[in-house]
C-alpha cells in the first residue's frame, strides 16, 4: 500500500502570518545560527583547554584534564538543563539569559571538551623541534603556540574538527528541550498540528543532511587551502 503523500503541507498557513515552509525555513536558520555559535564558543575554549594541558605545569594540566574529562563524560542533555534548571537557580543573575543562550553555552562547552582532546594530540604531535625553535627564536611561550605550534597543529586537526562541525548541527536538536525554534522543534509542533508526520519529519531529515554536507564540504575546502605545501594529499 502506497504512502498517501501531501506535500502541499508546507503551503498551508500555521494560523499565523506564515506557511509552514516560512516556519521550517526559519527553524533551518534558528539551527545553523545555534551550530555556528555554539562552534565558535567549542573552538574557543577547547583551544585554551588543550593548550593548558600541553604546558609544563602539572596543576594547569590537571586543570584541563579535569575540564575534559567533567564535560565529555557527562550527557548533553542533562548538562543542557543543569544550565537551563539549575545553574540560575544558583546564580539569580542568570536568569535573564535566553534560551538561546542557555543551548549556546552547553552545547559549546560540551564540544570544548571534545576539541580540547583534539588540539591536545594535535600539539603533541608536532616535533619537539618546533617548539625549541620558537623559543630558540626569542618567542616567548606564549609567541611560540600562536605563532608556531597551533597554526601547525590545526592544520593537522581540520578533518577531526570537520566531525565535530558536523555533530555540533545534529547535537543541535537538543535546543528543542528548552523552546528554541529550532528544526526538532518544529518537526515535533508541525506533526501535531497537520498530522502529515512523514512529510514533517523527512523535510527535516532532509534539512539536516543537506546541512552536514554544506558543512563537510567547507571543511575540506578549507583543509585544500591550509594543506602544510608538500604534505601528502588527504583522501577527500
Amino acid at each position: 500500500m502506497g504512502a498517501n503523500w501531501d506535500w502541499q503541507v508546507f503551503l498551508r498557513d500555521t494560523g499565523g502570518d506564515e506557511t509552514y515552509l516560512q516556519w521550517l525555513l526559519s527553524a533551518w536558520g534558528w539551527t545553523c545560527f545555534v551550530a555556528i555559535c555554539s562552534f565558535v564558543v567549542a573552538m574557543t575554549i577547547g583551544t585554551i583547554i588543550g593548550v593548558l594541558r600541553t604546558l609544563p605545569n602539572k596543576f594547569l594540566v590537571f586543570c584541563g584534564d579535569a575540564w575534559t574529562e567533567l564535560f565529555r563524560n557527562i550527557p548533553l542533555l542533562v548538562q543542557l538543563f543543569l544550565w537551563y534548571h539549575v545553574i540560575p537557580a544558583l546564580f539569580p543573575s542568570l536568569r535573564a539569559l535566553s534560551s538561546f543562550t542557555l543551548v549556546v553555552i552547553a552545547l559549546g562547552i560540551y564540544t570544548s571538551a571534545r576539541i580540547s582532546e583534539q588540539v591536545r594530540a594535535g600539539i603533541q604531535s608536532l616535533p619537539s623541534g618546533q617548539k625549541a625553535a620558537g623559543l630558540a627564536m626569542g618567542f616567548s611561550l606564549r609567541q611560540t603556540y600562536q605563532y608556531v605550534l597551533l597554526p601547525m597543529a590545526f592544520r593537522i586537526l581540520i578533518p577531526p574538527l570537520t566531525s565535530e562541525a558536523m555533530s555540533i548541527v545534529k547535537n543541535s536538536s537538543v535546543a528543542f528541550a528548552v523552546s528554541v525554534a529550532e528544526l526538532t522543534m518544529f518537526a515535533l509542533q508541525a506533526q501535531e498540528e497537520t498530522s502529515r508526520g512523514v512529510e514533517i519529519y523527512l523535510a527535516v531529515t532532509g534539512l539536516y543532511f543537506v546541512t552536514a554536507i554544506i558543512v563537510n564540504r567547507l571543511m575540506i575546502f578549507l583543509e585544500h587551502r591550509l594543506r602544510i605545501p608538500g604534505a601528502l594529499a588527504g583522501g577527500h
